[in-house]
């Protein structure tokens, strides 16, 4: 046998193998359930996979909320476009008021989270909603705006199909534990350093 021929032999051999393997490993898994999950971490893309998630889900016909916290004043190209191609799939809440430094008022900003966690639990509670996105509520998490425990019961007591995705840095420890699905999203290069402002298209 040549040696490329060889080559090809050992590595068809190797990924038989490794089909086996995977297949046999796809196979032993069999629960399906709706997911508790989190997007978090120092770098960008947290809202924007959120978001990506939506989108499948609309391909699959699923029925979407999203309840937005701290950041729900901005006009970001997702909403427009989300909203102009899928009102009768989407329900979106855009309840935040800006961030902590901008508002300056703690109870202004507690208020404005209890709104939106108020909406989310209406929305948690629609037997049609397969997904549920609650972009940002971790830095209301995080700034204690939101009492962690009660967050954690309700997430806990959903129904069973409904996935749920919560975004924003600095996610708790107890919720990466209750969570079934954790992503970091680490930062290491940022324009913005540099001095690039945020962009439309690119940042909202």
């Amino acid at each position: 046998m040549l040696p490329e021929q060889d080559t090809a032999a050992r590595h068809r051999l190797k990924m038989q193998k490794r089909k086996a393997h995977q297949d046999a490993e796809v196979a032993s898994k069999t629960i399906e359930k709706g997911l508790l999950i989190v997007h978090t971490g120092s770098g960008k893309g947290k809202s924007t996979a959120a978001f990506g998630l939506i989108l499948r889900a609309l391909g699959h016909d699923w029925r979407v909320g999203v309840v937005q916290f701290i950041k729900g004043v901005w006009d970001t190209g997702e909403r427009r476009a989300l909203e102009r191609g899928f009102t009768d799939q989407l329900v979106w809440h855009a309840m935040g008021e800006g961030f902590t430094w901008e508002t300056q008022d703690l109870e202004r900003d507690k208020a404005a989270a209890e709104a939106a966690w108020a909406q989310a639990q209406r929305l948690l509670a629609d037997p049609n909603l397969s997904l549920l996105v609650l972009d940002e509520i971790n830095i209301a998490l995080r700034y204690d705006y939101l009492d962690l425990e009660a967050v954690l019961a309700v997430l806990r007591a959903r129904r069973e199909g409904l996935h749920v995705v919560l975004t924003g840095r600095n996610a708790k420890p107890g919720l990466i534990e209750a969570a079934d699905l954790v992503t970091e999203m680490t930062l290491v290069k940022h324009p913005f350093k540099s001095g690039v402002k945020a962009q439309a298209g690119i940042e909202f």
